[in-house]
């Protein structure tokens, strides 16, 4: 009895030695028959307990041996197959015959608009800082000189968590610098890119999302005229060298004085067209004097270190520059729509 067994294994054995399936369909019948899961050496598993004791460990070696030689067996068969097949698609390949388009995709011009703020104002040794997006109302609000009472801390403004009216999704970038004041000493020179969010209708020149960059600089002696020369320098690397800028007066809580800056049209060069409403400028960021009681609620002492802080939206100055009518395209990811736009500013 024990000698059949034996003969068995030595008989499959050589089965899988003398093999030559030589296509991927006779390989996979050959793993079906050694090593699928009903093989035929399964049953040879269970012949143990017919196998003498004084020849189970023969058995145990030989029963090793057969499922090894299927295993090495079958891997050099399908390495074979894999080979053949490559060797005729590669017969069959026509190397004269055109090569197939490759589609190359693009920025989107929001993320192109953005990494070129971003490049000009790295040229004057602003360093790039981004943190998170869900905020405190103190980074967000309290430190930044904004009273309990102020329209931006209503609901109808401000996206406020649920069952949690301290923390919010940002509003602006403003928060950043909040963090890098109350963390880093002066001199501060960096810019803020980042996506902030509020509450407000979506319509073709809103959107409850959006980009903004901000900028700081806080040393001594920092000026308005310093402020001013900034963004004369930004504009004119944005918007070409013949442009100007003009800063009227304005009111934010965190700096003092404010002023709206505008830019002379780059669209019409001045003469008047539907982009500046025919007034030869267009609106395109906030700025002014860090507030010292924003110095003072971020540790710095306003006796000593003067700063200036400016903020534009990204989507504003991408709109202008590609003359684009309605701020929800820059979200509904359209290819036909982004495929006009490349990454070449």
């Amino acid at each position: 009895m024990a000698q059949e067994i034996f003969d068995k294994v030595n008989n499959l054995l050589g089965e899988i030695q003398a093999a030559t399936p030589d296509t991927p369909e006779q390989v996979e019948q050959f793993r079906i028959r050694f090593l699928g899961t009903k093989n035929v050496l399964k049953p040879l598993f269970g012949e143990f307990r017919n196998i003498p004791n004084e020849r189970k460990k023969e058995f145990g070696t030989a029963m090793n041996n057969l499922k090894e030689a299927a295993e090495k067996k079958y891997e050099a068969l399908k390495a074979q197959a894999e080979q053949a097949t490559e060797a005729a698609e590669a017969a069959n390949l026509d190397l004269s015959a055109p090569g197939e388009p490759i589609a190359l995709g693009g920025r989107h011009p929001v993320s192109i608009v953005m990494n070129r703020i971003v490049e000009i104002f790295s040229r004057i040794g602003f360093n790039v800082a981004q943190d998170r997006e869900i905020e405190d109302d103190w980074h967000n609000f309290t430190a930044l000189n904004t009273p309990e009472d102020h329209p931006a801390r209503d609901m109808q403004d401000t996206y406020y968590l649920r069952d949690d009216v301290e923390r919010l999704l940002r509003t602006h970038t403003s928060s950043v610098q909040v963090r890098t004041m109350t963390h880093q000493k002066p001199p501060i020179r960096s810019i803020f890119p980042g996506r902030v969010y509020r509450n407000e209708t979506i319509s073709a020149r809103a959107h409850c999302q959006f980009h903004q960059v901000e900028g700081l600089y806080i040393d001594e002696n920092v000026s308005f005229a310093d402020l001013k020369q900034t963004l004369d320098y930004f504009a004119k690397e944005m918007f070409g060298a013949q442009t100007k800028i003009r800063l009227r007066p304005s009111f934010f809580p965190f700096t003092e004085p404010s002023a709206e800056v505008d830019v002379s049209c780059f669209i019409c060069g001045g003469e008047g067209c539907n982009v500046c409403k025919y007034t030869s400028w267009v609106e395109i960021l906030g700025c002014g004097m860090v507030d010292p009681n924003v110095l003072e609620n971020c540790g710095i002492d306003p006796d000593k270190y003067t700063g200036f802080a400016f903020g534009m939206g990204v989507e504003r100055i991408a709109m202008l520059k590609y003359r684009i009518n309605d701020i929800r395209l820059l979200f509904e990811n359209d290819i036909r729509f982004l495929k006009q736009f490349d990454s070449a500013f």
